[in-house]
């Protein structure tokens, strides 16, 4: 019952109590009576009208509250549709692009070489590129726009510190920071793909995951390699056991960069490590109870993660197992581009590789991008000496 009701009830029962007193006694008034009665059976009627408009209005909340809850639960519906229609949209456009690159019908495609992978479709590269261990995880990685460009840094030096001053002494000059610069310019780098046009004509997800699962390796492959052979370029440190593990990171890293070290080998690096004890005859090589994936070097007041990198992208050379310490992500700046591109061709003969007498379609892809070393005092590029096997 809402407020109008109430109030009509009111005068429903005043203008009632009214009417008995002009019925009977000393005041009756039949005429004044009928007035009465006229006025409650119009307030009466105005009470029904009032009480099923309230009944309504109470059906139509709760029909609006079921409704809502409905069209919410619709929307939800609808949105996770219209992501997986989106997913597939993706997938299947991408997959026509590359049907019609192929065909020579792709109209957008630059003159400077190539069509430009999607950003959705760059994604699905990514997620295959890091399903593998890679040294990109390991280093400070730089998205940019133009082909080159310079950084600058503060140059790690000795602090000297204030000089002391007597009352009306004169203060002398102190230390200031120095600073270096990096210059930076992206390299293309690039690699071709064969696929039959029977597989063209296949499904889109195929001809995708193919493409996805090329771009992804090929990709993790170059960015390792580049990586590598920039910290090559640093002097090469011998490392005989445990002890002067330990005095690279103490000494030669210091406590400027132990805490945030990591060392990275290869799986015959990691059989060595797996193999050291301590003086009770305990392995030192552990899994980090926080996270059981990750294995560390532990040795008294040393700990540090070790990363291992398959041999094939960190190859053992000769008797020399590879052995990098440090901080990368202070030590390498890796300049990312950001921009794949692919080409195709179904004419191309390279080597004793014929597109056209085959069947093939050739698909060229390219990225680009650039490494440096920001801070040659962060990592050390070392190598364990072992025994070569007869």
């Amino acid at each position: 019952m809402n407020k109008k009701m109430r109030e009509l009830l009111a005068k429903i029962e005043s203008k009632q109590a009214l009417v008995k007193g002009y019925t009977d006694g000393e005041n009756k008034d039949l005429e004044k009576a009928k007035e009465l009665l006229d006025e409650i059976e119009k307030l009466q009627e105005e009470y029904q009208v009032e009480k099923r408009l309230f009944e309504n209005e109470k059906k139509v909340a709760k029909l609006n509250e079921e409704d809502i809850e409905e069209i919410e639960k619709n929307i939800a519906n609808k949105k996770e549709d219209n992501k997986e229609i989106k997913e597939e949209s993706s997938i299947e456009k991408f997959a026509k692009e590359i049907k019609n690159i192929a065909k020579g019908l792709d109209e957008g495609t630059p003159a400077d070489g190539g069509y430009t992978v999607p950003e959705d479709i760059s994604t699905l590269v990514e997620q295959r590129r890091e399903a593998k261990a890679s040294l990109i995880d390991l280093v400070s990685v730089e998205i940019v726009s133009t082909n080159k460009g310079s950084r600058t840094f503060k140059k790690r030096s000795q602090q000297t510190g204030f000089t002391k001053v007597g009352e009306g002494g004169k203060i002398t000059k102190s230390s200031t920071p120095q600073f270096e610069r990096m210059d930076f310019e992206i390299s293309k780098y690039a690699g071709y793909l064969p696929i039959t046009n029977e597989l063209l004509e296949d499904t889109d997800t195929n001809i995708v995951n193919t493409i996805v699962e090329w771009l992804g390796d090929e990709s993790r492959v170059t960015r390792n390699k580049i990586i590598l052979d920039l910290i090559k370029t640093q002097d090469e440190q011998e490392l005989n056991g445990l002890d002067d593990i330990k005095k690279t990171l103490n000494v030669t890293l210091g406590s400027a960069f132990k805490s945030t070290s990591v060392i990275v080998t290869n799986d015959d690096g990691l059989q060595y490590l797996d193999t050291l004890k301590d003086n009770e005859g305990n392995y030192i090589l552990q899994p980090n109870p926080a996270e059981p994936m990750q294995l560390r070097l532990c040795a008294g007041a040393t700990t540090v993660p070790v990363k291992v990198i398959s041999n094939e992208d960190l190859p053992t050379n000769s008797n020399k197992i590879p052995v990098i310490i440090g901080d990368l992500k202070e030590g390498i700046r890796f300049f990312d581009r950001r921009r794949l591109t692919l080409n195709t061709s179904n004419v191309a003969a390279i080597g004793e590789l014929n597109a056209f007498e085959e069947d093939l379609t050739l698909f060229r892809g390219i990225e680009r991008e650039d490494v440096k070393v920001r801070d040659v005092k962060a990592f050390v590029n070392a190598y364990i000496l072992v025994e070569e096997h007869a």
